[in-house]
């Protein structure tokens, strides 16, 4: 009889639970399934190899999709996989309805589309439209002769006008975007590599393009696109003389041009609006008014900020300051607490491994530091990014040699230095640290060769620390950074307060703590990260009986309001219920 009274005793406790978890969600204004998603970052190229050439691909992915599953995340996110010369690692597209043989065919494609979906996990594509390839067939026929019904798919300047007004080219060796060429007698634009020609938005064929292409990946069922270097696409082409050092500010001078608002809007009536599909661009202009004006919900365009301030903190080998750390993130907060919706990430395809960059990737420190942060990730409102491998701790390389480099940006911009006569030393020494090929490194699966990312030899090397630092070793610890990572994606996905809870910050000027409380109607949790390699004492408003609801380490240091936190430790609270 007792088990019977415990049992229905249990029963109503948990529903009780499940109403007070309804009643808040009844309560949230805004609901979209892409704000409460959490984002999987996929490099294809360094996923997993299923044919031994020591790339990986799309076959690869399909057989880890039951790995992707039990991380809990329920959206995937995969830099380009399309049809490419590859000279910038798929993001110079030769055909946007092709797949790269290096990756599979379309059968793959629909194929790996259909395993994600079957697992109720969303897909987001990246779309690269601010350029092209130079092989692709419009830029072939556009350069052909200067009549071609192609010419104004990009941006020309005939060479009897002399030299263009000058424009940096961010991977440029020369730094120089305008490019000769012969055929025509006359210059063509490139903000990026050489071989990656800017689209002339201007022209609306050029538009009417890119949405079909976006429709084609839609109808296919594709669940969102990511916008690459899009605040780039709009030009100013009477092409004004920009003002000496421009450079050093190139978003402010490239970014968020006249008609960028006028594309997005088209591209919303022509193809967001028509499907179940949600757009982020990359890059989110200079000004918050710049991200606002992207994706709020009136405005008709976007739906997600993806800005990157975030990422320009601790760009140096002296590290950073906590307190500019917090006020980037708080600030960004603040400004979408009532309108629009932001990203939040700490690693990505274009920057080092966020462990070693924002954490310590010490053998003492680097599982810890790696759950601390990704407890940052998973608690701030925003949707998460969570990239490839730092579900591990995966980190940097470290690369000692520049012929160890395949990233075109490492190689031109040594060139670059060489070219200007700078210190290649100190070069080396701050690509070792910065280096997007330090993210790039083939996933860690296990303990065999290349850590079971291929049979054959890899396209970049596997990290040396892969003998401790894989899947298979992880997934059989239960206090893994692997296994941490799960329990807070699940606790993300169990508390709404996470998602759409207010945000307020505590400890602003502390250089050890990051603290802060995420409110919804009657739950406010507390979150406390020590950001140090230090003990810190934190005086704290716990509440009379604090439910502690994370902790990266075994134990809890506490008495009263006081909380002694260990190094790099992460605790979560639930503090009113």
């Amino acid at each position: 009889m007792k088990k019977i009274v415990l049992f229905f005793s249990l029963l109503l406790l948990i529903l009780g639970c499940a109403d007070n978890v309804k009643k808040k969600e009844d309560s949230i204004t805004g609901r979209a399934w892409w704000k409460e998603g959490i984002i999987y970052q996929i490099y294809p190229r360094s996923f997993k190899d299923s044919d031994g050439d020591g790339i990986g691909d799309l076959k690869g992915v399909i057989e880890k999709l039951d790995y992707i599953e039990s991380l809990g995340v329920n959206m995937v996110w995969m830099n380009p996989i399309y049809s490419s010369p590859n000279a910038d690692n798929g993001y110079d597209i030769s055909d946007y309805r092709g797949i790269m043989e290096d990756f599979g065919d379309m059968d793959d494609f629909d194929h790996m589309l259909k395993g994600l979906h079957d697992r109720g996990i969303k897909f987001v594509m990246d779309v690269v439209v601010n350029h092209s390839s130079d092989e692709h067939e419009w830029f072939k026929q556009s350069r052909s002769s200067r009549d071609n019904p192609y010419r104004d798919y990009y941006h020309w300047w005939p060479a009897e006008k002399g030299k263009p007004p000058y424009r940096y080219s961010l991977f440029d060796p020369k730094g120089d975007a305008w490019k000769y060429d012969s055929l025509t007698d006359a210059y063509y634009l490139h903000y990026f590599a050489q071989k990656q020609p800017d689209l002339n938005w201007e022209n609306p064929k050029v538009r009417q393009e890119v949405y079909d292409i976006m429709k084609f990946w839609a109808e296919k069922g594709v669940d969102g696109f990511r916008l690459d270097a899009f605040q780039y696409a709009s030009k100013d082409t009477t092409w004004p003389e920009l003002p000496e050092g421009f450079e050093k500010n190139v978003i402010k001078y490239y970014g968020m041009q006249p008609n960028i608002h006028k594309y997005l809007k088209e591209m919303n009536e022509e193809v967001l609006s028509k499907y179940n599909v949600f757009a982020v661009s990359e890059g989110a202009g200079s000004t918050f008014e710049d991200a606002h004006s992207l994706v709020d919900a009136d405005r008709k365009e976007l739906q997600m900020a993806y800005h990157f301030e975030g990422m320009d903190v601790g760009n140096s080998l002296e590290g950073y300051k906590l307190s500019e750390f917090k006020e980037v993130y708080t600030k960004w907060d603040s400004a979408f607490a009532k309108k629009g919706w932001l990203s939040i990430f700490l690693a990505n395809h274009d920057v080092p491994r966020m462990v070693s960059k924002f954490g310590n990737d010490s053998s003492a420190f680097r599982a810890v530091s790696s759950k601390m942060l990704n407890t940052f990730i998973l608690t701030m409102r925003g949707t998460p990014y969570c990239y490839y491998g730092d579900e591990l701790g995966m980190t940097n390389i470290g690369f000692d040699s520049i012929s160890q480099y395949r990233d075109i940006a490492a190689i031109n911009g040594y060139e670059k230095a060489k070219t200007q006569g700078a210190d290649l030393d100190a070069y080396m020494a701050e690509l070792k640290f910065l280096s997007r090929d330090n993210g790039r490194t083939p996933m860690q699966w296990d303990t065999t060769a290349h850590a079971g990312f291929t049979t054959g030899d890899p396209w970049l090397p596997v990290n040396e620390n892969y003998k401790t630092v894989n899947v298979a070793v992880e997934q059989k610890d239960p206090n893994s950074c692997l296994n941490y990572f799960r329990k807070m994606v699940q606790l993300r996905r169990d508390n709404p307060v996470f998602v759409y809870g207010a945000y307020s910050l505590l400890l602003p000027g502390d250089e050890q703590l990051y603290a802060y409380t995420r409110s919804l109607g009657e739950q406010q949790v507390l979150v406390v990260l020590n950001f140090s390699d230090k003990p810190a004492t934190a005086i704290l408003p716990l509440g009379d009986s604090p439910q502690l609801m994370s902790n990266n380490y075994p134990e809890l240091d506490r008495s009263a309001s006081t909380v002694l936190l260990k190094p790099y430790q992460a605790l979560v609270f639930n503090i009113r219920d």
